[in-house]
């Protein structure tokens, strides 16, 4: 609810994974919760500083994928959402 009260993310999608992965030298495999953040790219720089201070790893992953194309409602609703 943080981001979206914020205004850093008009949707934020949970997904309940398996992750493997290395980590200071040893093969690790955890349950993880992957979060799929709706947002501009406007926005990211202060998105991530607050992932980053939110979340308890040291290296979390935050990644921004490019949108290609995307329905204009959807797209306009995004916009509309997420604070300047």
């Amino acid at each position: 609810g943080e981001l979206l009260e914020s205004r850093l993310a008009a949707c934020v999608s949970r997904q309940p994974v398996r992750s493997t992965y290395r980590w200071q030298g040893r093969i690790e495999d955890e349950p993880e919760v992957l979060l799929l953040i709706k947002t501009l790219g406007s926005r990211f720089a202060d998105l991530e500083m607050r992932l980053k201070s939110l979340h308890p790893y040291d290296v979390p992953e935050i990644i921004a994928l490019p949108v290609a194309a995307g329905s204009a409602a959807y797209l306009s609703w995004l916009s509309a959402e997420v604070a300047p």
